[in-house]
């Protein structure tokens, strides 16, 4: 099959079975398992694709089609113009979280060396992303499990970030005083509601559950770092949460002894970042 028709096959079953950017998921597809760009698409159009490209590329459109996630697909997916390796067992890094990453760097800023931690790191979009924008600071990643540990340490050593630790901890374990106090705290808890996580789309069903489930309002995780962790931030320090729509509210409430809370919404115009300063 030349590259033009294999292509074109690759497209159809995507846009038959109702895939969402059938295109640019077959483009990313090609790439990765045909190993031919758009441009070299269109200089290659007639010539025959190697058979065991073409397998390879047609089992990931099967895949695709089974609602598997293109990013674990593909392995790896951009955040903050750096690449990150993704799989089973770990979050995939969204747009809407790059907003926390951009405020930390403006925190930092004015905060020179400052002690940052990651909390619910999974990949380490957060705070590998932090630690190379920023090499002044210093970042502690806090993870739980194995599954996202092997991501988070791989990703870790492909972004040479030198400056950040990654920990094995149990969030609800609270802080740990072996560990430098910090002055900014990020997170990217798991925020949705037990009860809505089989109504959520299918792609999001291959993502652990573990990333997810938020507890019975999604409030859980929030409630733990404002019980066991906040109160470790050390002066002038500022406290950065992602959190789901409609739950930033609750989220500030939490913090009545707090100098200043900001809310920033995402692209979608959803309240999706609260900013809590100490």
């Amino acid at each position: 099959m030349t590259v033009r028709e294999l292509y074109k096959k690759g497209v159809e079953l995507l846009k038959a079975n109702s895939v969402e950017d059938a295109e640019f998921d077959c483009d990313c597809l090609f790439e990765r398992f045909a190993g031919h760009n758009m441009l070299s698409r269109v200089i290659n159009h007639d010539a025959d694709v190697d058979s065991q490209k073409e397998t390879d590329f047609l089992n990931s459109v099967n895949r695709r089609l089974k609602g598997e996630p293109l990013q674990y697909i593909l392995g790896k997916w951009e955040f903050m113009g750096f690449e990150f390796f993704v799989g089973e067992g770990v979050l995939i890094p969204r747009p809407e979280t790059e907003i926390i990453v951009e405020q930390a760097v403006e925190y930092i800023k004015s905060h020179k060396n400052a002690v940052v931690y990651d909390l619910c790191a999974g990949s380490g979009a957060i705070g590998l992303s932090v630690a190379r924008l920023c090499p002044e600071c210093k970042v502690y990643l806090f993870e739980k499990y194995d599954g996202a540990l092997e991501y988070l340490n791989k990703n870790r050593d492909k972004l040479n970030a030198v400056n950040a630790s990654v920990v094995r901890y149990d969030l609800f374990d609270g802080f740990d005083s072996s560990i430098e106090a910090p002055d900014l705290i990020l997170s990217n808890p798991p925020y949705v509601a037990t009860q809505e996580i089989s109504s959520l789309q299918r792609e999001v069903g291959y993502e652990p559950e573990t990333a997810l489930d938020g507890g019975e309002d999604g409030l859980d995780f929030y409630r733990c770092i404002k019980d066991k962790w906040s109160d470790y931030i050390k002066p002038d320090g500022e406290l950065i949460l992602e959190c789901g729509e409609d739950q930033s509210r609750d989220i500030a409430n939490m913090f009545p002894k707090a100098s200043a809370i900001e809310f920033i919404k995402d692209f979608n115009n959803i309240e999706r970042v609260v900013k809590i300063d100490f």
